[in-house]
């Protein structure tokens, strides 16, 4: 349960819509009334790819071959207990059982890295872990406890910030620390792609109104979300860091629910709204001043994937790979129906086999079987247009497509320090 459950959201979601009281979800009820009333619930999801996940996780750590419900808890109960207690389900064993061969987590600019350290230095863990830039709460001007993350922040990068200007310098110097450390990529969640840009004196206003507490208007957190992103992405071009935009998501939907348990609990949404104007024009404002660095771009609306792609097109510059791409099918959207509709999508209008392919944000030790997942849908989708007739069945040139899209073209498009298989 607690390797499970804690802290899966897309399961809790699953459970409140099958009638489970919140007691039974997030509560203090006991770990195994939660797995019994997670079991009855997978028991009715068909079609849905939690069915999917659970089932492979279960026979990929597990060797259950069974089928999860109500009626097979107590087996399934007791099998994971056992098997959970051996030393090769440790974090460390699921993480080298699963044929990983780096990850990252996502950091704050705040973060020490004290356990990256820690990990760079210990050579009995031959996994590469690297650190990702996540600078939300950098960006989050608008937010009451902003003055507080400055604190924090500027005492990670030993300096005081009283300015827009102070700001960029303590993310410079907390950048080249994150780059000494391995970091090959950026994160930004944002509620809709932006582009409003403004002078550099009506910036440092905007951004004293904020730290002194006063309401912020639309246009002044877009017009500073526009710095703060043009500002970052000029700095990752120099770095070689890749730019993640993950954005098309209404959070805490539910208030009554975000004030009970918190955020990251299942109550957020997708956001309506086409964004492929305001990504063109940031593209472009980006590519005007030399500073467009490598781009992944996602939204978690899944009609915005023919718009993404035509914009992501139009600023390719002979970069390997391409300068910039379309993120894998997200959070709502990675489940069959829509990692088949983003891979084609991204195919009708550029170049799949460049693709860098699966990306999950799970919190689960358990999840990798979802890269597995994608890796069945993706190979079911090309074997399909192998036999209509659509691509030859040229063995060497399907295994290249499919290795780079599984693993190579991550390895190029990040400059991760792998081999390529």
């Amino acid at each position: 349960t607690q390797v499970w459950l804690g802290g899966d959201h897309y399961k809790w979601r699953l459970m409140r819509a099958n009638g489970v009281d919140e007691f039974w979800v997030t509560g203090d009820a006991p770990d195994r009334e939660k797995f019994q009333k997670w079991a009855e619930t997978l028991e009715v999801a068909i079609g849905n790819p939690l069915y999917h996940w659970s089932h492979l996780e279960l026979r990929r750590y597990f060797g259950y071959e069974g089928v999860l419900n109500g009626e097979t808890a107590e087996e399934v109960w007791q099998l994971t207990q056992e098997k959970l207690s051996q030393p090769g389900m440790s974090a460390r064993n699921l993480i080298l059982n699963s044929g990983v061969t780096l990850l990252c987590t996502t950091d704050d600019p705040a973060d020490d890295l004290r356990w990256h350290k820690a990990l760079r230095d210990d050579e009995s863990f031959p996994v590469k872990v690297l650190p990702a830039w996540r600078p939300d709460n950098a960006m989050g001007l608008e937010k009451p406890d902003y003055p507080a993350y400055l604190e924090r922040l500027g005492h990670a990068a030993g300096m005081e910030i009283k300015s827009f200007e102070d700001l960029k310098e303590a993310l410079k110097r907390r950048m080249a620390e994150f780059d000494a450390m391995g970091c090959r990529a950026s994160d930004h969640g944002i509620t809709q792609a932006v582009c409003r840009p403004v002078s550099d004196e009506e910036l440092e206003r905007v951004f004293q109104k904020g730290v002194e507490g006063q309401r912020l208007t639309q246009e002044e957190i877009e017009a500073f979300q526009t710095g703060f992103l043009t500002f970052v992405a000029g700095e990752y071009n120099q770095l070689g860091w890749v730019m993640q935009l993950h954005y098309g998501c209404r959070r805490n939907a539910n208030t009554k629910m975000f004030e009970k348990v918190g955020r990251d609990t299942g109550y957020d949404c997708v956001l309506q709204g086409v964004p492929s104007l305001k990504l063109a024009e940031f593209l472009n404002l980006l590519n005007d001043h030399d500073a467009l660095p490598r781009m992944v771009c996602y939204s978690l609306n899944s009609n915005d994937d023919d718009g993404i792609n035509s914009v992501l097109g139009s600023f390719q510059d002979g970069t390997p790979l391409g300068r910039v791409q379309q993120g894998s099918a997200w959070w709502f959207n990675d489940h069959k129906a829509g990692i088949t509709k983003q891979l084609t999508s991204f195919a009708n209008a550029g170049l799949l086999g460049n693709f860098i392919g699966m990306l999950t944000d799970s919190r689960s030790f358990l999840s990798y079987p979802r890269h597995e997942y994608f890796r069945r849908i993706l190979c079911q989708l090309i074997g399909g247009w192998v036999e209509n007739g659509e691509y030859p069945a040229d063995g060497k040139a399907l295994e290249k497509i499919v290795k780079g899209i599984c693993y190579n073209n991550a390895v190029e498009f990040f400059g991760f320090p792998l081999e390529k298989v």
